[in-house]
This record gives structure tokens, C-alpha cells and sequence, in this order.
């Protein structure tokens, strides 16, 4: 990719706090479930809950839009990120379940206003060409950061307790985030952003597809290793053991997405990914081979790397000044669901948990159809 000084030294920034952002929650998820089960004893319906009350910060990330009149959206993706390291860091010395509810909360809004901010940054300051390179770049660096802490995690697991492993990848995530704040970029905007809530008729299909991948998104989330560890069986080393290896295919793989979108264009990578989830989550209802469900782990991640194409679609749709509470927008959009389906997935779970998964084939075959609905406008690429 060929970036002028300003786009690199902006990229360096956020591959940092990209990095950090996986390190804590992939730190976050490799031990929670096994933290939750084994530690705090909760069942499959108080774990919807949580993973409920997790998305709650993302169903607020409009109000991003608020903070950023106060704040430059670097310095918000900066305190956002220190602030997923605090929550991770806390988790292990509250064993209960009010206090797992608690720092998941705090853990998630760093995280979700991160996400909101990051991706604004990347579709305001790159062109449509780099665009997706960058978020696949951006994508496999979360492989690599998911990698260290995996390994970590893996080594450490026998020889520290929940307390001792939450606490050191959070301390590592803060002072990611924090060192991130001496990264030398002029806090300018590539063009001034409209402040406030927006929502555009023209967008909507960018708003139905954002709103079902967040849907089936949190069915697999919160159901998949809960699965793994309350049916399967799966120890702390052999989810560490599956993370890391999903996370060198990926590694691989996610660079390569951005490739493809600008080859085959958003409509094919996107309906590539929602036909195979249409399997991945079937197969999941019925599996109940540790092989096999691993192997559907790896695929679901694998697929997941092309859901940038709603993002880059969006940005071939929208008028520049309204990318940053577009995305904050979307953000919420994205959780509107992801609020509610934990937890009803968390009371089916309870009467059949095949069910649950059963739900997100059909949500894949819906987004499937509202695919072929991307039609692209042929315009002039208007780089940042």
C-alpha cells in the first residue's frame, strides 16, 4: 500500500490499538467462559444475560457523536482502549455474578467505542482502493495480537490464578492504550465531520445488513465456546489451544479479504460469507464431535473477516462528512439486536440449545437475500 507520511504514521496508530483491543478481549473470552462456569457457577441463561448486558455499550455508541464534541476521535480510540484494559484487569477479583456483570460492562464500552471510532478513522483517511486493505491489515494484526495472549494465557494458565491472568493482560492493554496518546499525528480531520445523531433513507440497506450481522454475530458469540465448555467439556488449555490456531489461519487469511473485495466486489464476498454461515450454524445445532465443532469455529472466523465489505459498501454509498455518526450509528444498529438475542437465545438455550443455532442459519439465509440488494454507483474514487 502506498500511504503518504500523515496515512502511516495514523495506521501505526491504530495497529497499535488494534493490537491492544485483541489482546483484552481475546484475553477476555479465552477465560471467561471457563471463569464463569468454573469460579462464579453460572448456568446457560444467566450467561445470556451477561453477554446481554455486554452489548448494552455498543446499543449506546451513538453516543460517540456526543463525546466527540468534546474529544478528537483519536484520543477517544486512545482512553477507549485503556479503558478495555481496566475492565479486563478487574474481572478476576470479582467472583460473583453481579461483579462479572460489572467489569464486563466496563470492558465494553472501551471496546465498542474503540470500534466505533477505529472504523471512522479508516474509512475517513484512506481512499476506497486502500480502504479495505486496511481493515484487512488491520484484521490480521487482531490474529496476531489474539496469538500472543492465546500463547500466554496457555503457559501461564497452570501456574496463576483467574485473578493473576485478568490482571496481566489488562495492565498490558492500558498501557498500550495510554502510550498510544504519543503517537505524533495532528488531530485533523480528512473533512469535517457532522456532529449528532444521522440517519439517511438512502442508507438503509446499510443500516438492514449491519443490523443482521450483528444478530447472528451474537448467537455465535456468546453460544459457540459456552458450547464448547458446558457440553464438550473443553479445558482452559484446549479453548486457548483452538484460539490459537484459528488465529494463524486468520492471520493468513484476513489480509486477503480486502483483496478480494476490491476484485470481486462487495455483493460476492458478502454472499460468499452468508452461504457458508448457513452451514456453519446448522452444523452447529447438530455436531457433537470436538473436532468438528472446532473446524466450524475456524470456518465461522474465517467468513467473519469479509463482513469489512458492509463497511466499504457504505463508504462507496455516503457523502464524506457523514462517515464518522454514520458509523456510531451504525454501531447501534448493530447492537440493537445483540442486546435483546442473548438473552432469549439464553431461555432457548435452557428447552433445546440446537435451537439457538438453528435461529442463526435462518438470520444467515436473510442477510443472504438482502445481499443481492448491493448495488454499487459507478463514481469517481474520492481519496482522502
Amino acid at each position: 500500500m502506498n500511504m503518504s507520511p500523515s496515512a502511516r504514521r495514523l495506521y501505526i496508530f491504530l495497529m497499535i490499538l488494534t493490537l491492544a483491543g485483541a489482546v483484552g478481549l481475546q484475553g477476555w473470552r479465552t477465560l471467561v467462559n471457563n471463569f464463569a462456569v468454573d469460579v462464579v457457577g453460572v448456568d446457560g441463561l444467566e450467561m445470556g444475560i451477561i453477554q446481554s448486558i455486554r452489548e448494552v455499550p455498543g446499543f449506546l455508541a451513538f453516543l460517540v457523536v456526543y463525546l466527540l464534541l468534546f474529544i478528537t476521535e483519536r484520543r477517544l480510540a486512545a482512553f477507549s482502549i485503556a479503558v478495555v484494559g481496566l475492565g479486563v484487569a478487574l474481572t478476576g477479583f470479582f467472583p460473583t455474578t453481579w461483579g462479572l456483570v460489572a467489569t464486563t460492562l466496563i470492558m465494553s464500552f472501551g471496546f465498542h467505542y474503540f470500534e466505533t471510532v477505529n472504523q471512522s478513522l479508516t474509512l475517513q483517511h484512506y481512499d476506497l482502493a486502500t480502504a479495505p486493505l486496511v481493515s484487512g491489515r488491520l484484521k490480521g494484526l487482531t490474529s496476531v495480537g489474539n496469538l500472543a495472549v492465546g500463547g500466554a494465557i496457555f503457559l501461564l494458565a497452570e501456574v496463576w490464578d483467574y485473578p493473576m491472568l485478568f490482571a496481566g493482560v489488562g495492565l498490558v492493554v492500558v498501557v498500550a492504550g495510554l502510550g498510544a496518546l504519543f503517537v505524533p499525528i495532528a488531530d485533523v480531520e480528512a473533512r469535517p465531520q457532522r456532529k449528532g445523531m444521522l440517519l439517511r433513507k438512502k442508507y438503509w440497506l446499510y443500516y438492514l445488513l449491519t443490523f443482521f450481522a450483528g444478530a447472528r454475530r451474537q448467537i455465535f458469540v456468546a453460544f459457540s465456546v459456552f458450547l464448547m465448555v458446558e457440553r464438550l467439556g473443553f479445558t482452559v488449555q484446549e479453548v486457548t489451544a483452538l484460539f490459537i490456531f484459528n488465529n494463524v489461519v486468520n492471520w493468513f487469511v484476513s489480509p486477503r479479504i480486502g483483496r478480494a473485495i476490491n476484485r470481486f466486489g462487495e455483493r460476492a464476498v458478502l454472499s460468499v460469507e452468508y452461504a457458508t454461515l448457513i452451514v456453519v450454524f446448522a452444523a452447529y445445532g447438530v455436531v457433537e464431535s470436538k473436532m468438528v465443532v472446532a473446524f466450524l469455529y475456524i470456518l465461522d472466523h474465517v467468513v467473519f473477516n469479509c463482513s469489512i465489505a458492509i463497511r466499504t459498501y457504505f463508504q462507496k454509498i455516503a457523502e464524506r462528512e457523514d462517515i464518522a455518526p454514520s458509523m456510531a450509528v451504525g454501531f447501534t444498529i448493530n447492537h440493537v439486536a445483540a442486546v435483546v438475542i442473548p438473552f432469549c437465545a439464553g431461555a432457548v438455550w435452557l428447552l433445546h440449545p440446537s435451537w439457538v443455532f438453528f435461529s442463526g442459519a435462518v438470520l444467515a439465509a436473510v442477510s443472504l437475500g438482502f445481499v443481492q440488494c448491493i448495488r454499487i454507483p459507478k463514481a469517481e474514487d474520492g481519496a482522502a
